[in-house]
């Protein structure tokens, strides 16, 4: 019982610490503000390119399906 008290706080101990370490430095935060829709750009990434994949994906595996038939 002993060996797997001291064995779990040896194991705890190193995921800590190997967690801690993998922190990067020099990569920037994300920001507090929300994603502003009004922005060309946001709209594009966030909303349009999501849904095409979705729909490409949707179109790719109902081809799949007919041709498994």
């Amino acid at each position: 019982m002993k060996i797997q008290k001291y064995f779990s706080l040896i194991t705890f101990s190193l995921l800590v610490s190997t967690m801690y370490s993998q922190k990067p430095t020099e990569v920037p935060n994300p920001s507090d503000t929300p994603i502003d829709l009004s922005n060309p750009a946001d709209l594009i990434i966030y909303i349009i390119l999501p849904i095409c994949v979705i729909l490409l994906f949707v179109i790719y595996w109902r081809k799949n399906k007919k041709e498994k038939k």
